[in-house]
């Protein structure tokens, strides 16, 4: 099959690196030819630590991928994460030269590219500009300000920060991997476009992905992106805490989490008891049940609250702010058994456990449908889209001529018009371009 047929998403996680290859069949799901999977030793909390096992991690999921569909990987889009990445609203505007002109496509860029020259704290790169609500002399809340007349553009934007050296040290990895990056998305974003769908992002929702070493914040409202964070804590500080509180291996403690532990410490009876071997012909261990949910609660009960903060400071007690959808819950981390029911009890909010399956074709195998796999998945829709859009973009020259003709094919196309993503990722292109430079110059 020709490269162009199909592509690939990298997550590169802390617990695991997963790449899977896809396409988008007939019917606009998404396929998925092979997937591939292999223990993450270099990565720490979201962020590159170690660049040779992590090239080794990347190297041996990629090889597993390309033995399962029988293609070969050349380029991969990649997922960003970890405590660095940070994320602020910001204001702009330009005044348009000829205000008798209707507003086209190079006038957005134009906005979205003076956002990108903000001066940023030393040692920060801006990774997303996000544009929310347009403004056009003085009218506000216009979602899509392409073909209106005015002479003065302004935007709210959504704005998402990243430190510069682990950005490039992700690139670093995916380049001695042989591989080529095509495109770097937040994470949180990538799971929310696997997860959510159109009616939650419009009514508001709060997606929560629980990953190994992060937790990370997506807030939608009225269709828009409205609030990102990555808070450092994830399922392995579950696991770290049982190792320390029952005094075992941390393999042990992993297994004793997914098989047995609960979030909710009052439904444990104090005679379950569960005897794990000593090591080395030392005598077993017996742990109670109710112990070790009390370790786990108080651990993601404080993971929580340090979401809750988040989506409070983002304005969700106010009532135009509110979050009617409530929350979506996905990552490894939300498999643990009655989380949903305490994420409710503490935020009073109505909470769902979030499948990738909407997204994918019906024959794809179970395993993928697992919320572990959300933001590959989502990586893998984001490069999709993103040779879609390349395929409609036409060539520049016809695009600068004429705007309408070029919207129109894509409307013929059967593609669903969003001037916003399409300029956002124009822009993107352009920063990834960057990075490849960078990284070639730094041979």
């Amino acid at each position: 099959m020709e490269e162009t047929k199909y592509s690939v998403g990298l997550d590169i996680g802390t617990t695991k690196i997963v790449a899977i290859i896809g396409k988008e069949n007939e019917y606009g799901k998404i396929e998925v030819l092979g997937i591939g999977r292999s223990r993450s030793l270099g990565v720490h909390r979201g962020v590159v630590n170690n660049i040779t096992q992590t090239i080794q991690s990347i190297q041996q999921a990629v090889e597993q991928a390309e033995a399962n569909s029988g293609l070969k990987i050349n380029t991969v889009t990649v997922g960003i994460a970890g405590q660095h990445i940070r994320s602020l609203q910001h204001s702009d505007y330009i005044t348009r030269a000829n205000s008798e002109e209707v507003i086209g496509e190079e006038d957005l860029e134009k906005l979205c590219n003076q956002v990108y020259k903000l001066v940023m704290l030393p040692g920060e790169e801006i990774i997303h500009v996000l544009p929310q609500e347009y403004k056009v002399d003085g009218q506000a809340e216009i979602k899509q300000p392409i073909g209106m007349y005015g002479g003065r553009l302004e935007a709210n934007f959504h704005v998402v920060v990243g430190q510069v050296s682990s950005i490039k040290n992700i690139g670093r990895c995916i380049k001695s991997a042989g591989l080529d990056l095509d495109n770097i998305t937040l994470e949180p974003l990538a799971s929310a476009n696997a997860v959510l769908s159109q009616e939650e992002k419009e009514a508001g929702v709060a997606l929560i992905d629980i990953g190994g070493g992060t937790t990370d914040l997506a807030i939608f409202k009225d269709g828009i992106i409205r609030h990102t964070a990555v808070i450092p804590f994830g399922g392995n500080v579950i696991t770290e805490d049982i190792k320390e509180g029952c005094s075992i291996i941390e393999k042990q403690a992993e297994l004793l989490k997914i098989k047995f532990g609960s979030a909710w410490p009052g439904e444990n009876k104090d005679n379950e008891i569960v005897s794990i071997p000593g090591l080395r012909g030392r005598e077993p261990k017996e742990i109670t049940l109710k112990n070790l949910s009390k370790i786990i609660h108080a651990r993601v009960v404080e993971i929580i609250e340090q979401v809750y903060l988040e989506i409070k400071n983002y304005g969700h007690e106010e009532q135009k702010k509110k979050l009617i959808a409530g929350i979506v819950l996905t990552g490894g981390g939300s498999q643990l058994k009655h989380l949903k029911q305490l994420v409710e009890y503490i935020t009073g909010m109505d909470t769902r456990i979030g499948y990738p399956n909407e997204h994918l074709a019906g024959d794809s195998e179970a395993e993928i449908a697992s919320p572990t796999y959300a933001t590959a998945v989502g990586l893998l829709m984001n490069a999709v889209e993103n040779k879609h859009r390349n395929s409609f973009r036409g060539d520049e020259k016809t695009l600068q001529e004429d705007p309408e003709m070029v919207l129109e094919e894509v409307e013929n196309s059967g593609q669903p018009i969003d001037g916003r993503k399409k300029e956002r990722k124009s822009v993107l292109d352009k920063w990834a371009d960057k990075l490849k430079e960078f990284l070639d110059n730094a041979e």
